[in-house]
């Protein structure tokens, strides 16, 4: 009996608590044939004046090996852990894992719940910056949020101990 393949949405900023969640998503969750797409969410205001015709959906899905030329990275304006891309680009070859990423612009709370269900993820892994309990009510925590709103299952990957996330 073949195991059904899943779709697995990583929420990415590059972040210390990012990169550990996809270390944790690689080691803990991720089995052979599966689909990883990187999700990233980008401010309203970051240059998307050349991106209209995909503000309210997100770009197109792109394939890893693509998102990694610098020329990608450059027209959506990401700057990417080299090390995140490295694991995923391993995890792809040694499991046959098709890895892919996504971008959003708006709030990053809203969006990443958005993509859950345009995506059709199966489980949600991102990281926390673990806040304190007064920045959390002031500024609003994005893993709670998703937590509470995402309609699939959700992991929430801390930052290591001594990271400046």
């Amino acid at each position: 009996m073949a195991a059904e393949k899943r779709t697995i949405g990583l929420g990415m900023d590059y972040s210390p608590s990012s990169k550990a969640a996809v270390k944790w998503a690689v080691d803990n969750l991720v089995k052979a044939g599966d689909r990883i797409i990187l999700v990233h969410v980008l401010p309203k205001g970051a240059d998307a004046s050349h991106k209209e015709l995909w503000k309210s959906t997100g770009s197109p899905l792109i394939p890893l090996l693509e998102f990694m030329e610098m020329n990608v990275q450059a027209r959506y304006g990401i700057n990417p852990d080299k090390e995140v891309l490295e694991i995923l680009q391993a995890e792809s070859k040694s499991k046959q894992v098709e890895v892919l990423a996504k971008v959003y612009w708006g709030d990053a709370r809203e969006k990443l719940c958005e993509a859950v269900d345009d995506l059709k993820v199966n489980t949600f892994v991102l990281g926390c910056r673990g806040l304190g309990p007064l920045k959390r009510a002031l500024l609003g925590s994005v893993s709670n949020y998703v937590v509470n709103n995402a309609t699939c299952p959700v992991t929430v990957v801390r930052a290591p101990t001594g990271s400046n996330a």
